[in-house]
């Protein structure tokens, strides 16, 4: 160490010191700026894209947030699509139950009229039919009874007979 003190030289030491000052300012001039700048840019350059990144998170969420509104929405007015769908198929099967068991109704109605209205008209041709057969059934008895006089001496006080007692 004594040897550097020994050569020291204040000459060099302040030319060195100069030109030492000389490159700072230089460097300062030409350097230092452009660096500065560059990497400023970079800096302003990563922030854009963190705040880019972040609003595009939010949009996102907001986005996904009006979707599941969206989704909701779709759900519900499909449940109440679904219900409605449900009252109008339970109300047509009951309109239809009840027409279909009208016109049951009004069908086996006019059949027992039907049915009525044939057993009036059978009824009368029965006794037309049976009235038919019992008056020749009585012209035939008659004219066997009547055919000798004293059956008919006899038929007429059986007859008196039967008046008188009733």
């Amino acid at each position: 160490m004594d040897q550097l003190l020994h050569d020291f030289s204040p000459g060099l030491f302040f030319m060195q010191a100069i030109i030492l000052l000389i490159l700072i300012v230089l460097m300062r001039k030409f350097a230092w700026k452009p660096i500065l700048d560059a990497l400023q840019t970079r800096e302003d350059g990563i922030q854009d894209a963190l705040d880019s990144a972040e609003n595009a998170k939010l949009e996102m969420q907001n986005l996904q947030a009006d979707n599941q509104k969206l989704l909701q929405e779709a759900r519900a007015e499909r449940e109440e699509m679904l219900k409605e769908a449900r009252e109008m198929k339970n109300t047509m099967i009951e309109d239809a139950k009840s027409e279909a068991e009208a016109q049951a109704n009004k069908m086996i109605v006019q059949a027992q009229a039907a049915i009525e209205g044939e057993k009036k008209a059978a009824l009368a041709e029965l006794k037309s039919h049976v009235a038919g057969i019992s008056l020749e059934i009585a012209e035939k008895v008659m004219r066997t009874e009547l055919s000798n006089k004293d059956n008919q001496l006899k038929l007429v006080e059986t007859m008196l007979a039967e008046k008188s007692l009733n």
